[in-house]
C-alpha cells in the first residue's frame, strides 16, 4: 500500500503549509501528492507549483468537478501538467452535487449522472490518446456540439498538442453503488470518500472483479498524538459539515453513504441538526466510532495496529490528510 499527501482545497486564503508538506512527503518517499477543489482555489493550479517545486512525487486531483470544465478543457489541463512535470500527473474526477453543479457553475445536474460521467471520461480519453479528431455523439458531452442553439458550424478536432501518455491515469470519486460499479470499467482507480476497513461489505458487490492494477485510493485524516478524542474533533468537523451541509435535505450523497455504512440514524440527526442551525451539536452528533473507523488518530502504536487492518484489504493507496509532519514521517516509517 503506497501513502499519498492529501491537501484538499484552500479555505479563506493560500495554505502557506501545502508546498512544504508536499516537499517533505517527497523526501519521505510518499508516492503522490493531491489537490482538491469545491467553490474557491482550483484544483489544477496549486498542483502546477507543487509540481515547479518536486521532482519525483506523482500529482493527483482529488477531485477536479467535471461541472466546472468541458471534459476537452479537463483534458487540456492534464496534458499540459503532464508534460511540464514530466509525466507525473493523475487525474481524480467528481461529478459533485446539484447543490453545487447548479448552484456554483449554474448548469443543471445530469438527469442521468451515469450516462454523464461515462461520457465525460470518454472524451478526456479520446483527446490523451490522439488517435483522431474528438467525435461523441453523446447526451451530454457531444463532440461536435449538435444543439438545436448551436450554429451547425462545429469540427472535430483533436489536441495540437501531442499528450506525453496516452494512458494517463483517471480516477473517478464514486459514492453510489452503481457509480462505483461503472467506475471500475471505465476508469483506472477510484478515490472512496469514505473507507472503513472494518465493513468491506459496504463495497463488497460494487467492486466485485477488480481489474488487475486498479486503484483504489481512500482518503483518511491522520494524526499521532495522546488523546484519541481530540485526535478525532477535526474528523467530527469535517464529516458535520460534509453529512450536514454539502447537499440538500432530500439528496444528500454523503450521508446517503454513510446511511449505507451502518449508521443511518445517526445521519439523519446531523443532517437536521445542521440543517437547523446547530452546527455545533451536529458534529457533536457524528458518531465516535465513525469518525475513527475512516481515519488513523491516536498514539503510534494505536495507528501501527489499525494500519495493518487497512493494508489487507484492496487498498492501493492512502491518502493521508494531515497538516502534521510529524504524522506523516510516522506514517512512512510504518508504512516501509
Amino acid at each position: 500500500m503506497r501513502l499519498g499527501l492529501a491537501l484538499g482545497y484552500w479555505g479563506r486564503g493560500p495554505s502557506a503549509d501545502h508546498v512544504p508538506l508536499a516537499v517533505e512527503a517527497e523526501r519521505l518517499g510518499y508516492h503522490s501528492v493531491w489537490t482538491a477543489e469545491s467553490w474557491g482555489s482550483d484544483a489544477f493550479t496549486p498542483l502546477t507549483w507543487i509540481a515547479a517545486r518536486t521532482t519525483r512525487i506523482r500529482l493527483g486531483t482529488a477531485v477536479a468537478q467535471m461541472a466546472a470544465r468541458s471534459p476537452t478543457t479537463t483534458a487540456m489541463h492534464a496534458l499540459t501538467l503532464d508534460h511540464l512535470s514530466g509525466g507525473r500527473m493523475m487525474l481524480g474526477l467528481g461529478l459533485s452535487g446539484p447543490q453545487v453543479v447548479e448552484g456554483w457553475y449554474g448548469r443543471p445536474f445530469p438527469k442521468s449522472p451515469l450516462t454523464a460521467t461515462r461520457e465525460y471520461v470518454d472524451v478526456v480519453r479520446q483527446v490523451l490518446r490522439r488517435e483522431g479528431p474528438v467525435e461523441l455523439d453523446g447526451r451530454f458531452h457531444s463532440h461536435p456540439y449538435r444543439g438545436s442553439d448551436g450554429t451547425g458550424l462545429g469540427k472535430a478536432l483533436k489536441p495540437i498538442t501531442h499528450p506525453l501518455r496516452a494512458e494517463l491515469p483517471i480516477l473517478l470519486g464514486a459514492e453510489g453503488p452503481k457509480n462505483i460499479a461503472q467506475t471500475t470499467r471505465i476508469a483506472d482507480g477510484w478515490l472512496p470518500l469514505y473507507w472503513s476497513p472494518t465493513r468491506p461489505q459496504a463495497y463488497e458487490a460494487s467492486l466485485a472483479g477488480l481489474p488487475e492494477g486498479f486503484l483504489v485510493a481512500p482518503m483518511a485524516r491522520a494524526q499521532v498524538c495522546d488523546d484519541v478524542a481530540e485526535g478525532l474533533l477535526p474528523v467530527k468537523v469535517m464529516l458535520g459539515f460534509y453529512i450536514g451541509g454539502m447537499g440538500h435535505a432530500a439528496r444528500n450523497f454523503h450521508a446517503d453513504l454513510m446511511a449505507r455504512m451502518g449508521f443511518e440514524e445517526e445521519a439523519r440527526r446531523i443532517q437536521r441538526l445542521f440543517l437547523e442551525g446547530r452546527r455545533e451539536e451536529a458534529v457533536r452528533a457524528v458518531p465516535d466510532a465513525f469518525a475513527d473507523e475512516i481515519s488513523l488518530v491516536g498514539p503510534r502504536e494505536r495507528i501501527a495496529e489499525r494500519l495493518e487492518s487497512w493494508r489487507k484489504g484492496p487498498v492501493t493507496d492512502l491518502l493521508v490528510l494531515s497538516p502534521d509532519p510529524r504524522t506523516l514521517r510516522v506514517l512512512a516509517e510504518l508504512n516501509s
